[in-house]
């Protein structure tokens, strides 16, 4: 006996009722408007209006998968592709009316509100077909089957769970019985996984082809390795394990963000900088800027700048003392251009040259510890941090995560916000950031 009903022909069902729904509720907007518009005075012209835009609203919804399982899954889904597939089909008609010298006959008005009651009808009957969904389909619109043949243990939510020893499904090639019972174990999935031996995973991947399911093994050399894909090459199997964060057009505008920003800010605050300087000059004669080689992208040295806040004769090279509060090493001016974080401006330099960027992870020292540890001897990940430009600014600065890093727990949660930024970058977020840096530039671990 199949141990899941078949979801098929159900999911047709639904497709079919959000494709009725939609037609509905397109006719229902324009009837509506004509009603509240006209005043009762005919609804003729809203409804050739509808007939107008029907065909060409679901020739766009068919190829825009507003009917697809990830419509039946996600509601944001099914909301964005059906309203967008109305509003390109308000702009073919419009397009097509205006061409062929049709629109004078239509009311520019009425289409208007006819469309924009349609969207509102038509967002309610999504809204509303999903308690039919749910009820014709499942929380979760396919059949996932787990099978447990002695490899890891996968606890998977929504799924059916089967014991490859209770059922007695043995993934022998040389046996069409044991093949016959585990193909009615898989009857009616759409999607199997399998947790086996290393020694049974081939012989359960040649089933899960001739099987017509999604199917999947697991090994956990993919966790390990962290890879994001694979692929086949003159024989052999290659696990993608890493993909260049940004695109040609992001790094583009990322680029042109920085040089815009970065050029105008040096030119509004070449008074301030002078000014710094200046006094830094005056007090001991030293060198105004501070240059250190820190970590860049690619794991590559760079020289940093920095306008210099302490005594010349003891300033760490390697970054293995971090600064910490009445630390004696800092000078008087330096101690203000810290607090202030006036002394990180000189990057603006490093943007420029390309070394660096606006918003990314902060470079750090090749000395610099977490506790008595270095930093890459906290956590592997840390390397991974250096996909993208190092930045005046990022994440973990805008949430506090700065100063010295007395412990292996300061560390972490700035190399969790690094990440995270490497993996949600947009040039939004780079806006956003650098707008909340402005309340962190005074800060209680500024020193």
């Amino acid at each position: 006996m199949p141990l899941m009903p078949s979801l098929g022909r159900r999911r047709l069902q639904c497709y079919l009722a959000l494709m009725l729904g939609d037609i509905g509720a397109l006719f229902l907007g324009f009837v509506i408007t004509g009603l509240l518009y006209r005043a009762g005075a005919g609804l003729g012209g809203e409804l050739i209006l509808a007939q107008l835009l029907l065909p060409v609203f679901l020739t766009v919804a068919l190829y825009n998968s507003s009917y697809s399982l990830e419509s039946l899954r996600s509601i944001e889904h099914s909301l964005g592709r059906s309203l967008l597939a109305l509003v390109l089909a308000a702009a073919v008609v419009t397009f097509i009316t205006f061409y062929t010298k049709s629109s004078a006959q239509f009311s520019r008005i009425g289409f208007t509100l006819g469309v924009a009651a349609a969207a509102v009808a038509m967002s309610l009957v999504r809204l509303a077909m999903r308690r039919f969904v749910r009820w014709r389909c499942g929380a979760w619109v396919v059949n996932q089957l787990v099978i447990d043949d002695g490899g890891p243990p996968l606890s998977l939510p929504g799924a059916f769970h089967v014991s490859a020893h209770s059922f007695g499904l043995v993934p022998s090639l040389c046996d069409p019985h044991a093949m016959d019972r585990i193909g009615m174990v898989m009857r009616n999935a759409d999607r199997v996984i399998v947790s086996s031996t290393p020694e049974r995973r081939r012989e359960w991947a040649i089933i899960l082809k001739g099987a017509n399911v999604d199917g999947e093994v697991i090994d956990d050399t993919v966790a390990t390795l962290l890879a994001q894909g694979a692929r086949i090459v003159a024989g052999h199997g290659l696990l993608q394990v890493s993909l260049g964060p940004l695109g040609m057009r992001s790094r583009l505008a990322k680029r042109v963000l920085d040089l815009v920003v970065a050029g105008s800010t040096l030119i509004l605050l070449s008074p301030l900088l002078l000014a710094v300087a200046i006094g830094i000059k005056l007090e001991d004669g030293g060198p105004i800027f501070f240059v250190q080689r820190r970590v860049g992208r690619g794991n590559r040295f760079f020289a940093i700048l920095k306008f210099r806040s302490m005594t010349v004769n003891v300033i760490g090279r390697d970054g293995g003392q971090s600064a910490s509060k009445d630390d004696q090493r800092i000078t008087r001016i330096g101690g203000m251009i810290r607090s202030t974080s006036i002394d990180e401006l000189p990057q603006l330099l490093n943007v420029l040259r390309g070394d660096m960027s606006l918003v990314g992870p902060r470079p750090h020292a090749i000395g610099s510890q977490a506790g008595d540890k270095l930093f890459w001897e906290v956590d592997a990940r840390y390397w991974e941090r250096h996909a993208l430009k190092p930045g005046l600014t990022g994440l973990a600065q805008i949430r506090g995560l700065r100063g010295a890093t007395d412990s292996e727990e300061d560390l972490a949660g700035r190399l969790n916000a690094d990440l995270e930024y490497l993996n949600g970058w947009s040039l939004w977020r780079d806006l956003w950031i650098l707008l909340a840096t402005f309340k962190v530039l005074v800060h209680h671990r500024a020193f």
